[in-house]
């Protein structure tokens, strides 16, 4: 099958990119390089804006039967203090996206949302049927790719699957988005910097492992799942504290973190149930917490300056 994955140079994209491949589909990447440059030799990467109305000829070049979406403004900060910008990435980038897939006769998007759409949960964990509510511009946006996607499939019949993810971690990850913090932990455990926990510990999240996700992706290219959302999370949280213990365990470091105050607008709850995944996709986590982290830390630490 012919792939596009656009953020093909970024933490998850990037991992999506080597398991296409590896399943023997022919992959070609979009990227600006402005969050990553985890680029392959053996991969065509179109280096430019996913706005950009030049990405239409691109993509009626190519002719992918389907497109992983990934490039996106990934910060809630950051969307914050310039929605427009956040909006320009994530809704006018979906939206031409969409219309480059449609021209050039493709079947599926396979777009990447966020836990962050549900808000502050009724219950938890929260099922991928639960009501949207948006607290940031960022989420914002990414109810309004779905929202797009959804009318060009009833429009135009172009297919599309959402898969709303948990907190990603894992090798190549980059302090920036909802999950870096456990880049942050690695990088300044491994280097004997302070660490701190936000809050009193308590604050929890679903975290995932990247190469869980890449599988989700992978089965969501196929038939299945058009036209619905589905949770890419392990239904289980972990608090804020918990997992510096755990991320000083595999760095063989102190588990000694200062505590700051905690920061506005931090939800202070998120687990995300994949049950329907696993019915539709036939998809479920098989990575647990303590065996992820060991993994990205060994990465990290590989990564690390060796002193001379």
């Amino acid at each position: 099958m012919r792939v596009l994955v656009t953020g093909a140079a970024g933490f998850i994209g990037s991992h999506l990119v080597d398991r296409l491949l590896t399943d023997g589909h022919e992959v070609v990447g979009l990227d600006d390089l402005s969050s990553g440059a985890n680029v392959r030799d053996d991969v065509e990467l179109w280096q430019m804006d996913v706005a950009d109305p030049a990405v239409a000829a691109r993509v009626a070049a190519f002719r992918p039967e389907a497109a992983c979406h990934l490039a996106a403004q990934v910060s809630v900060r950051a969307s914050v203090a310039d929605p427009a910008h956040d909006a320009r990435v994530n809704v006018l980038g979906t939206a031409n996206l969409l219309e480059a897939m449609r021209a050039a006769g493709g079947r599926k998007v396979v777009l990447t949302s966020s836990c962050a759409v549900y808000g502050v949960p009724d219950a938890l964990p929260v099922p991928a049927d639960a009501p949207l509510r948006p607290a940031s511009p960022y989420a914002a946006s990414k109810v309004a790719g779905e929202v797009y996607a959804g009318m060009y499939r009833a429009l135009h019949g172009l297919d599309f699957t959402t898969l709303t993810l948990a907190n990603v971690y894992g090798p190549r990850q980059t302090p920036e988005g909802e999950a870096g913090v456990v880049s942050i932990f690695t990088d300044a455990l491994l280097s004997g910097r302070p660490t701190r926990v936000f809050g009193d510990g308590s604050q929890t999240r679903d975290y995932v492992y990247v190469a869980d996700v890449v599988e989700a992706f992978a089965r969501a290219i196929g038939e299945a799942g058009g036209g619905g959302r589905f949770n890419v999370g392990t239904g289980r949280q972990t608090t804020d504290r918990a997992l510096h213990t755990l991320v000083a365990r595999a760095a063989g470091a102190p588990d000694d973190p200062a505590f700051a105050p905690p920061r506005l607008g931090d939800l202070p709850t998120m687990a995300i149930d994949p049950s329907d995944t696993g019915t539709a996709l036939g998809w479920e986590p098989s990575t647990e917490l303590s065996d992820g982290l060991e993994k990205t830390v060994a990465w990290a630490r590989s990564r690390a300056p060796q002193p001379s």
